[in-house]
């Protein structure tokens, strides 16, 4: 359930100070210097996930207090408000700092704009002074609440990067653990386990791209075991080709594991409206990031992607219209569309990563 987005507005948050009514399409890709702001947009995305869920203070003490969160502390900006427009709902708040480095509300509300309004789209006021989110709670009062919250709860940020012995995915999950696929991929056993019983055909393709990309590879090895407690658990086992014997996932490189999660993410039969990604490309072969892109424009007519990348064969699967450039201007973080227009004679001699690279379309680190 819910709507992909198609504006937003971020004031006060981190390096973003001012991104003002800002167009999304069903694909954007983000691209940028390190140090550019890319991480702090797909960051807006994790905290707003915390906010409508009610853990903002708990996400926003983990970053070190709302000092750390506003553009250049709590001295220079007042406070963090946001709008964001997802169909023909809208949801915003504006929140200001406490003195215990948390926030406070001092706005939060509920768009809607559909047939029974005549007289325009219309603004629902939760309320002020509150310290956590009263979107949830407002599913309980008016359908707008419920319809907002969950558009919202609906975006999946995704982060597979940490692939250590420790990591979720390498570890046992309870097999019932399989409503959706975690931000992490931590239930990746449980999620594949599940597809396989329900969704065989998308397992299968999930099988094939892998495939693809790890020739070696032959199947996932999904067996569940049982607790003494009658719980169910799974481990993400795998057998290459030529051999019955279970592999494990430490068995696999970091960038097979993480290419396994993406495939995955990307082609899982219920998706998220809109999923968010920050620099898939870690680890990856280049022919397994052009697979990537061939996944991600697929994936674009299914869900709303926002991918952030440094990758010059990554870059080369989109379009100039895909792009989102992000740089730092006078230490704020700006964000541009390119009109592909203006790139028409650089394209006749030069691939699109190729004028990145040459620092043509900008968001490369500037001398």
């Amino acid at each position: 359930m819910g709507n992909t987005i198609r504006q937003l507005t971020i004031k006060g948050f981190k390096s973003i100070r001012i991104l003002d009514e800002f167009k999304l399409g069903k694909l954007n890709v983000l691209i940028g210097a390190n140090g550019s702001g890319k991480s702090n947009f797909v960051s807006y995305f994790r905290m707003l996930r915390e906010l409508v869920e009610g853990r903002l203070q708990l996400w926003v003490s983990q970053q070190g207090g709302a000092d750390r969160i506003l553009s250049f502390g709590t001295k220079n900006t007042s406070s963090f408000e946001s709008s964001i427009f997802f169909g023909s709902n809208g949801y915003r708040f504006n929140l200001l700092p406490t003195v215990n480095g948390g926030f406070s509300f001092e706005s939060e509300g509920l768009y809607f704009d559909g047939q029974f309004e005549t007289r325009g789209g219309h603004w629902y006021t939760i309320g002020s002074g509150h310290n956590e989110a009263g979107i949830k709670d407002e599913t309980k009062r008016i359908s707008v609440a419920e319809y907002c919250y969950q558009s919202v709860s609906n975006w999946q940020v995704y982060h597979f990067h940490d692939t250590g012995d420790t990591a979720g995915m390498k570890r046992l999950c309870s097999v019932h653990d399989n409503a959706y696929l975690r931000s992490d991929a931590s239930n990746l056993a449980a999620f594949l386990y599940d597809l396989l019983d329900k969704s065989p055909k998308v397992y299968d393709e999930i099988r094939r791209v892998v495939r693809l990309a790890i020739p070696f590879f032959d199947d996932f090895s999904l067996h569940p075991q049982s607790l003494k407690t009658g719980e169910e658990q799974i481990r993400l086992l795998w057998r290459q080709k030529g051999s019955d014997d279970p592999l494990w996932p430490s068995q696999l490189s970091d960038g097979s594991l993480r290419f396994i999660c993406l495939v995955t993410a990307l082609l899982q039969p219920i998706p998220p409206s809109t999923i968010i990604i920050d620099e898939p490309e870690l680890g990856l072969h280049p022919y397994a990031i052009t697979l990537l892109g061939a996944l991600l424009r697929s994936a674009s007519k299914r869900m709303q992607v926002i991918v952030s990348t440094q990758s010059v064969p990554l870059l080369n699967e989109f379009s100039l219209s895909d792009f989102i450039v992000v740089e730092r201007e006078n230490e704020e973080t700006v964000f541009k569309r390119l009109n592909e227009q203006d790139f028409t004679v650089w394209l006749e001699d030069y691939a699109i990563g190729e004028l990145w690279e040459k620092n043509i379309l900008g968001g490369r680190p500037m001398p």
